[in-house]
């Protein structure tokens, strides 16, 4: 049995208001000259993430003062912080943004000692708002979400993304989507995690991995696809934290077997062993 859903209805509610705000901005800004920086050699930052951000911290710090927030350009608590916590990402698909590429949202999720209670992604583009309440479950645009029943990956659709380090270790990660290439029925990359998960959750796509991921990228995400009926682990099978750094994300159906993909191209990768 899950649990009731949260009895304070503002925290969905400032959720909510704080991706739309978000959104309005993005589009606002979109497609016009902007400046853009790097946090890393292909790592970028526009000045709209910036401005996306201090708009939530604004909104959080007058609705709960007494709430910490951790965001990816400003930061906060690396460590699961006692009590609530907003986990936001200003641009989650910064790079398509920057480019012009339409597919982008703002992701927020409130966690309470690291669980996530209340989520809310809004992708602009497409007018889509997914959200969710601990057991209460996951909703776009106000309608019930549901997983795919797709049963085997030939007949899955499946997505990733790459991290910001993939120039030095582009054989382990195209390497492993390869493997599932060569087994699914088809394999995207579009760039943005958060709506990655939202998709898995809609029955749009049947399931997602993705390594080295920041909280803001995957917190909201997870808890859509779980209240969807999905199933939310790491890489390895274990409990799904959204300060792991890995997820896997399925429609429960196809998750074991594409934790065997996983694992199978690990041990190929590892070193022989004698023991």
């Amino acid at each position: 049995m899950t649990s009731a859903p949260l009895i304070d209805p503002l925290l969905l509610t400032t959720a909510i208001e704080a991706v739309v705000r978000a959104g309005d901005i993005q589009l606002a800004r979109f497609g016009r000259a902007m400046r853009v920086d790097k946090k890393g050699t292909i790592d970028l930052v526009t000045e709209v993430d910036l401005e996306v951000e201090r708009m939530f911290r604004a909104l959080i710090a007058e609705r709960y003062p007494d709430h910490q927030v951790l965001a990816e350009e400003m930061g906060g608590s690396a460590t699961v912080p006692p009590g609530p916590c907003w986990v936001f990402d200003p641009i989650d698909g910064t790079t398509n943004y920057a480019h012009g590429l339409p597919i982008f949202c703002a992701s927020v999720a409130l966690e309470v000692n690291g669980a996530a209670q209340v989520a809310a992604i809004f992708d602009p583009n497409r007018k889509e708002l997914f959200t969710a309440e601990l057991g209460g479950g996951a909703f776009l645009n106000g309608r019930p979400l549901r997983v795919s029943s797709a049963e085997t990956l030939v007949d899955a659709m499946l997505v990733t993304g790459f991290p910001y380090d993939i120039h030095s270790r582009v054989e382990e990660i195209v390497g492993l989507f390869g493997a599932f290439v060569g087994r699914a029925r088809a394999v995207r990359r579009l760039g943005s995690a958060a709506i990655d998960l939202c998709y898995v959750a809609a029955g749009r796509l049947d399931g997602f991995w993705e390594a080295d991921l920041k909280p803001w990228d995957i917190a909201g995400g997870a808890l859509i696809v779980s209240e969807a009926g999905g199933r939310v682990t790491n890489m390895a099978g274990e409990p799904f934290t959204s300060r792991g750094k890995h997820v896997l994300a399925t429609n429960g159906a196809l998750h074991d077997a594409m934790l065997h993909v996983i694992d199978e191209f690990r041990r190929s990768r590892a070193p022989n062993r004698t023991d």
